[in-house]
């Protein structure tokens, strides 16, 4: 399908996990895709492989956030998809009772607060064109309290959650559609490496996925090109799950 076709999309992220997959996603269904990121070397990796541009940028820092967005602008002409996925999970952000306050302040200002700059710097180019969409990443944590506690990545994709559905609506009548994708735990290559030192907390995890495994980036990918998409016409302010039923379980299945 090409359903993106000759799109300008902005991915943050897009060096690994599920911004390179989406990445990879936009370009197949033609997208003229940039690749933010805070790596150089991922980032234009990632770029280079899906025939983009890659852009060095820091989503914590409001001036590198502006310049990312207005510089493409300008390249390019306009901004049609800004897909706000970059955001951490530092061994640090544990339970309330040991987590510090710079693991708090530092996983707030990359995830929630980066969300912000990415939306307030990319809405306006999208007010001038009369339409865009942005999908921002939150997660299931959102939507459900758990035992193994990350206490600031929780906060962080819920405050993504509540931005998101108050942009969605204020903007709705300017043909812009604001989305918070909230994909349940993924395979990512990160993700992969933390469970394989603990194994234990990994299955405490697996139980409670009804489908009996992570999603692999490429099913995420899916779901955000669909936002992206005319085919998602009609959603905004929306939480779009991709969880593998995690969210709908009581008992799981043996």
């Amino acid at each position: 399908m090409q359903r993106l076709q000759d799109r300008v999309a902005v991915i943050t992220g897009a060096g690994s996990g599920i911004g390179l997959a989406t990445a990879r996603r936009f370009a197949a269904e033609g997208a003229r895709v940039v690749c933010a990121d805070v790596s150089p070397e991922a980032g234009k990796a990632a770029a280079d492989e899906v025939g983009g541009e890659f852009v060095a940028c820091d989503v914590s820092d409001e001036e590198s956030v502006r310049a990312l967005f207005d510089g493409v602008a300008e390249r390019h002409g306009r901004v049609d998809i800004a897909f706000n996925n970059a955001g951490i999970s530092p061994p640090d952000d544990d339970s309330i009772l040991v987590t510090g306050i710079e693991a708090w302040e530092r996983v707030l200002r990359v995830n929630t607060t980066s969300v912000f700059f990415c939306c307030k710097y990319a809405i306006p180019h999208m007010q001038r064109q009369g339409k865009g969409s942005i999908i921002n990443t939150a997660s299931f944590v959102a939507l459900l309290g758990a035992a193994t506690s990350q206490i600031a990545y929780t906060a962080s994709k819920g405050g993504v959650l509540a931005m998101t559905r108050e942009l969605g609506v204020q903007f709705a009548r300017e043909g812009i559609r604001i989305n918070a994708l909230c994909p349940g735990p993924v395979a990512t290559p990160l993700l992969m490496e933390l469970f394989a030192k603990d194994p234990e907390r990994a299955a405490r995890r697996l139980v409670h996925v009804p489908m009996g495994r992570f999603a692999e980036p490429e099913e995420i990918a899916a779901a955000v090109a669909f936002l992206a998409s005319d085919d998602a016409s009609f959603m905004t302010a929306a939480q779009f799950v991709v969880d593998g039923g995690i969210t709908g379980a009581y008992v799981t299945p043996l």
